[in-house]
């Protein structure tokens, strides 16, 4: 038995980590002390805290336990670990790691690269950004691989005799891989392209005016034309870029929401970089009603920026932190120089966080709107659905699985399973079933043996399954129906099985349930939720027997191939990409591939012109 008072006595002045218990050993708190002994015991002194959530929490504490850290800047790291760790019910802790994408340019390679990335390494690379439109920053990299014919591949090193790809041959790419580039003028390419994603658009649009003119004069209009269109897409991505709004450089302006009643608060960042605003990302964190704003901030900054790399070097909140210091110290040993945070009182900067506040302010009445509205849509559809099938008034949303059955004239039989709670789908929930019984090409047998095997796993435990529905959906008519019921009843469940049926334009006409037929047409709400739900299941059982055909056929070829096993085929999808690229492959280049020796190439590269 852990007798709290007396481990109290053998706690160390000194920095640590210390972590609360219950009575079933559940880490429910981590947190960090300069004292580890003066620290845990405010927890139990007499009197106890005003402060309700710590009450709570201590009403539930039956032991703890606690690391002894050299510092109280490895106590904070190390505090935020565990947190991510563990996720511990009465710690703020922020819900997932989503971050808006990055460009990346890979000057860590020979001849860099342009990506997007949403994760950021000290590898050597320059990261711009965040983009909070991922569409704009798709567009920026096509633009400027187009424009200046950049690597595209991950290769570093080239076989051999190696052939250009695609790209290549329409002079989309330099052709590095046939040693012909100019490295220096490259580099020259490179920092232009660094120009205009710090916001110098000039440098480029210059360049392509030239080229233009130069295509012109020399009488290649085609030419000249699609340096037109480069620089007008070149003017336009600048110009959607946000307005500049003030010469300060790169910075985050960090907004927590007033939380109220709920157990969710919503921390809102807004990007500075090179004097504009160039996005707003929205954060989620688990907190409970009693969390202050500044405590919801401070976790929020020790977890976000933990393993960034691209951190600003000024931060602008509302209210200061209460570990401001020791904070701005981990991220400036993040970042390798100094970041400090600003609560400014005047000047610009106060304008700055006026307009964010207000921005904030703005987007949570209309997201609340929103909520209202979609709430009320919910309400409306659920009570439509129960008054056609004549369900009884339960008032919680209505869990509804869909299932559908795909194959090719009989074989490679597959089934899906799609769940939608109300009108919004749950895709974690989503499930896939290859046919493994003797029911190919017997639809209403492999109906049966989906939902067999669904329902079972859901009686027996299994932890995806536990969820049972309210409503089962069949694509298809009575015959589906009836025999998606005959599985239901030999279970002994109580469960209602309906059949979404098409007209002859293949769009959803009627439901069938208890061998009737309910027209939805006169239930537009209604009918567009059925459809959804029956094209979605649809479209999941498609793809998924797509895959199915696509790696037997795959298997098949090379499979056939003789002295090319499992692990040859893979090396050579790998490598390659593509069956396709395989085919096309010389000696000497599928000698390059890791695994194969010369017999092995020479049986691939003879296999595919035998058979041509």
């Amino acid at each position: 038995m852990f007798d709290i008072e007396e481990n109290l006595k053998t706690l160390p002045d000194k920095p640590g980590v210390y972590l609360h218990k219950n009575e079933y050993g559940e880490i429910i708190y981590v947190g960090k002390a300069i004292s580890l002994k003066k620290r845990v015991r405010q927890y139990f002194r007499s009197g106890g805290t005003n402060d309700k959530k710590v009450a709570a929490m201590v009403s539930h504490i039956t032991e703890f336990e606690y690391i002894v850290t050299q510092t109280e800047m490895e106590a904070l790291l190390l505090e935020n670990t565990l947190i991510k760790r563990y996720l511990p019910q009465y710690n703020v802790m922020l819900r997932d790691d989503k971050t808006y994408p990055y460009i990346k340019i890979t000057f860590g390679e020979e001849w860099p690269r342009l990506l997007k990335t949403r994760i950021l390494k000290n590898d050597g690379s320059k990261y711009f950004g965040p983009y909070a439109d991922v569409s704009a920053a798709n567009r920026i990299i096509d633009l400027l691989n187009d424009i200046f014919r950049l690597k595209r591949c991950a290769y570093e090193k080239f076989p051999e005799n190696y052939r250009p790809c695609l790209l290549g041959h329409i002079h989309k790419c330099r052709q590095i891989c046939q040693g012909i580039a100019d490295k220096e003028a490259y580099r020259k390419d490179i920092a232009a392209i660094v120009d205009f994603l710090k916001g110098h658009g000039d440098t480029v649009i210059s360049y392509l005016t030239k080229e233009m003119h130069e295509a012109s004069d020399e009488l290649h209009f085609e030419e000249a034309a699609k340096y037109r269109d480069y620089i007008a897409a070149a003017v336009s991505v600048t110009e959607k870029q946000r307005v500049e709004l003030l010469s300060y450089g790169n910075m985050d302006i960090i907004l927590a929401t007033d939380l109220g009643e709920n157990s969710v608060a919503q921390v809102t960042v807004f990007f500075v970089r090179n004097g504009r605003l160039v996005g707003r990302e929205n954060h989620y964190l688990d907190a409970g009603p009693e969390s202050l704003k500044k405590e919801i901030v401070g976790a929020f900054v020790s977890q976000y920026y933990a393993n960034q790399t691209m951190i600003p070097k000024e931060i602008v909140l509302e209210e200061h932190l209460d570990e401001e210091v020791l904070l701005a110290e981990m991220l400036s040993k993040n970042l390798g120089s100094g970041v400090k945070f600003v609560v400014p009182e005047r000047g610009r900067k106060k304008e700055l966080l006026r307009l964010a506040m207000n921005d904030v302010r703005e987007s949570m009445q209309l997201m609340q709107k929103r909520l209202q509205s979609e709430q009320e849509k919910e309400t409306s559809l659920a009570q439509m659905l129960r008054d056609i099938l004549h369900l009884p008034e339960e008032g919680h949303t209505l869990r509804m699985e869909a299932y559908d059955i795909s194959n090719t004239g009989g074989a490679d039989t597959v089934g899906a399973m799609v769940v939608f709670s109300g009108s919004h789908s749950i895709r974690s929930d989503y499930r896939r079933f290859k046919i493994r019984g003797n029911t190919q090409g017997d639809d209403y047998g492999a109906m049966q043996e989906v939902l067999y095997r669904r329902l079972k796993r859901g009686i027996n435990g299994d932890s995806g399954f536990s969820i049972l529905p309210d409503l089962i959906l069949i694509d298809g008519g009575t015959g589906h129906v009836h025999a998606a019921e005959q599985v239901v009843r030999a279970m002994g469940l109580n469960l209602l099985v309906a059949g979404m049926v098409k007209d002859d334009r293949h769009r959803t006409r009627a439901l069938i349930y208890q061998d009737r037929e309910l027209s939805l047409k006169e239930r537009p709400e209604l009918y567009r939720l059925i459809g959804n739900i029956q094209e979605e299941v649809h479209r999941f059982v498609i793809e998924y027997h797509r895959g199915v055909r696509k790696s037997v056929v795959i298997r098949s070829q090379l499979d056939e191939i003789p002295g090319v096993g499992e692990k040859r085929r893979n090396a050579l999808l790998t490598f390659f990409g593509s069956v396709e690229a395989v085919k096309e492959a010389d000696e000497q280049s599928l000698l390059a591939v890791p695994g194969m020796n010369i017999a092995a190439a020479r049986s691939v590269f003879q296999y595919f012109r035998n058979i041509q």
